[in-house]
């Protein structure tokens, strides 16, 4: 535990095969935590190994030069974002890795969206600077393209692809050549002292324009000093005013300790860090500044399910110190949770640590409870982190052991995969006995199957995937029940009368008590609603959920002995069962909102290609060099296919990414067409 101003949390982000993986080791390296630089060191799961990429964020703590880092490195897919939200949220600074032979790639932006929203600082580090194709210059031009900000080169490289041999440090002057990883300081190569000197004069330019005084000094031709600008430069690194750009090779381990030296220096402290949002009981809103004198705030931002140890539980120290033996409280799960052991992350291995304080990256193990998400707090501090908004999981399939002895290993085994993934869900359905899993993308959902057998040993047959279809109605209908029962004894009696009209699109499900003169008694209408809902589980079209309702209870009767709960439960179901099928029912279906990007010649086959899958194309506009950025919203359904095309389409150069836009309806042919789709289904089950 060091010095909360000489801590620093990196999150590496960026598009996947860019590096991120083998520049964590190459800086783990240079901390000394390990040997060699390469992906196998960081990329140690299972299933990471075989697919050859990371699927879960990395966490590893390591000390250089008197500076405690904490990295974090994220997965590349679109398909775990959950992970890159999260690793943004707990970190002060963001490091873009971006491929020098490819420039800004899809999860580029994607990612950069993020950290622009949580108002995180960003730097770039150009990476395999080594590899054939490779350029600096057109790397950096691609993000000044893409980016609306003011990108400034720290670092400049010493040759081209595989003569790339050290870099420049712009800023004071000094140059380094690479031996097997170790630098080597020289002169700037005589070639390379203008374009030098033409970017140190471009980068003053750019750091004397965030300040007014240095400003006027500059252009009166006075003096300046590094430290001046040094302070400037940081100050506009952390409001996002300015981005600075490093370069390198991971893979060779040059540049990295350039970089590491130059953010213990540049990057933004703990304490120096963004207040975190956050709700009291009383449920107003409050910031929590990072502080070392409050009392205990961390954030679950990870969780490992682990077939030897269990669960562990990664945590953010926002504020105040941890001490082991100490209790915290789960304010999001209402139990104390004893802290018998603190550990730092090293990848794969832990360290024991007595103590953690404000900015540390911790690992707990055996929570007795806790998932992604929660806030663990000092008793006297009971509070909730806002969470960062996740992206709704949109993929389903079903999925059934394929031994029946695996029913009870498979919910246990997904209700600990849900804790530890924000964007993985699943449920039960008790009438068709199927288990639906639903996520991102089609390899979240590999992934998950993969380690559900891994880590708790259930081997599952999978369906295909399933679309979360939703059922509402467009008229107003009544629906009447009388559910009367004798069966010696007491028996069953509840009635109920109900309206139910549409309600605004996403505003859900109301229920309105309009019973007068106690014709249902008060205790028994609670039981109505939950009938209600019951019923609401499966629509009568497709047995879809039913959304966006009003139910108005206006009428009914009861029995003095014979009513119960249960009675006017069962009457709720079945008049809202007889009202739903009058109300003009219709299928809704997710909307995506779509983003793509093409070479310009190709835009207006792909305008064609959305419009033909039932999209509706919003526009087109320049997205920088020989670039065109399509915006649409089209059906889910229609895009689980759409990457294979427009990469036929695009030889491969096109990418897009989507998010959820909205649910709206099912035009009545395509209705008919799921409709006879899913009672197939059900007759089979």
């Amino acid at each position: 535990m060091g010095a909360v101003d000489k801590k620093r949390t990196l999150t590496l982000i960026g598009h996947n095969s860019c590096g991120k993986s083998i520049l964590l080791s190459a800086m783990l390296v240079n901390g000394g935590k390990i040997d060699k630089v390469g992906n196998k060191e960081v990329d140690f799961d299972p299933i990471e190994v075989e697919r050859g990429s990371s699927i879960s964020s990395h966490v590893a703590k390591f000390d250089f030069n008197g500076y405690q880092f904490t990295v974090i490195d994220t997965p590349g897919f679109s398909d775990f974002v959950g992970d890159v939200i999260n690793a943004i949220f707990v970190a002060e600074n963001i490091v873009s890795v971006v491929n020098a032979t490819a420039g800004v790639e899809i999860q580029t932006e994607r990612t950069w969206s993020i950290a622009e929203e949580l108002k995180k600082p960003i730097s770039v580090f150009i990476n395999q600077l080594d590899k054939e194709r490779a350029n600096f210059e057109e790397a950096l031009d691609s993000l000044k393209e893409r980016f609306e900000r003011k990108f400034v080169p720290v670092f400049y490289p010493i040759g081209k692809e595989d003569s790339f041999t050290g870099i420049v440090n712009v800023f004071s002057g000094e140059a380094f050549v690479y031996e097997s990883g170790k630098a080597k300081k020289i002169d700037i190569p005589e070639e390379l002292k203008d374009k030098v000197e033409e970017l140190r004069s471009s980068m003053i330019e750019d750091i004397v324009s965030l300040d007014e005084e240095l400003m006027e000094r500059y252009f009166a031709d006075e003096d300046i000093s590094s430290e001046e600008l040094l302070k400037t430069l940081k100050i506009g690194y952390k409001n996002g005013e300015i981005v600075p750009v490093f370069c390198g090779s991971a893979e060779k381990n040059i540049g990295v300790d350039k970089f590491l030296e130059v953010m213990s220096i540049l990057g933004v402290n703990p304490l120096e860090g963004n207040a975190y949002k956050a709700v009291l009981e009383s449920g107003d809103e409050v910031e929590i500044l990072p502080s070392e004198g409050e009392p205990v705030v961390a954030y679950t931002f990870k969780a490992i399910v682990d077939q030897f140890v269990g669960k562990l539980s990664f945590l953010k120290v926002i504020s105040g110190k941890l001490t082991a033996g100490d209790t915290l409280v789960n304010v999001n799960r209402g139990v104390n949770e004893k802290i018998g052991h603190i550990y730092y992350p090293v990848l794969k291995n832990t360290e024991e640590t007595s103590e953690a304080t404000c900015g540390d990256i911790i690992v707990i193990p055996k929570l007795k409870e806790s998932a992604i998400g929660d806030t663990m707090t000092h008793k006297d501090r009971r509070l909730k982190i806002v969470l960062p908004e996740f992206p709704e999981p949109m993929i389903s399939r079903s999925i059934n052991p394929k031994s029946k002895s695996d029913i009870d290993k498979i919910s246990n085994g997904l209700a600990r995969l849900a804790d530890s993934d924000p964007t993985f869900s699943w449920e039960f359905d008790p009438e068709t006995s199927e288990t639906v899993i639903s996520g991102i993308g089609n390899i979240h959902l590999d992934v998950m199957v993969e380690r559900l057998k891994n880590i708790f040993g259930v081997d599952v047959e999978v369906g295909k995937p399933k679309i979360a279809y939703r059922e509402t109605i467009t008229g107003k209908a009544i629906g009447e029940h009388k559910h009367k029962k004798q069966t010696g004894g007491h028996g069953q009696y509840g009635h109920v009368k109900i309206e139910i009209e549409p309600v605004e699109r996403g505003k859900g499900f109301e229920f309105v008590d309009k019973i007068v003169g106690g014709v249902i008694p008060k205790n028994f209408i609670p039981s109505v609603e939950k009938g209600i809902k019951e019923a609401m589980k499966k629509g009568s079209l497709a047995g879809f959920p039913v959304v966006d309702i009003r139910v108005t209870l206006f009428d009914g009767s009861y029995h003095e002995v014979d009513s119960s709960d249960i009675s006017f439960q069962i009457a709720a179901i079945q008049a809202f069962r007889k009202a739903f099928e009058q109300a003009r029912p219709v299928l809704l279906e997710p909307i995506m909102e779509v983003f793509v990007f093409v070479p310009d010649e190709n835009a207006g086959d792909v305008m064609g290609e959305i419009s033909s899958r039932r999209g509706r194309p919003h526009g087109m506009e320049p997205a920088g060099k020989g670039v065109t950025k399509v915006t649409a919203e089209v059906p889910l359904a229609e895009m689980l296919d759409f990457s294979g095309r427009l990469s036929s389409i695009t030889s491969g150069r096109g990418y897009f990414t989507m998010k959820f836009s909205k649910y709206d309806i099912v035009p009545p042919n395509v209705q008919e067409k799921i409709i006879q789709e899913r009672k197939r289904e059900m007759e089979q089950e």
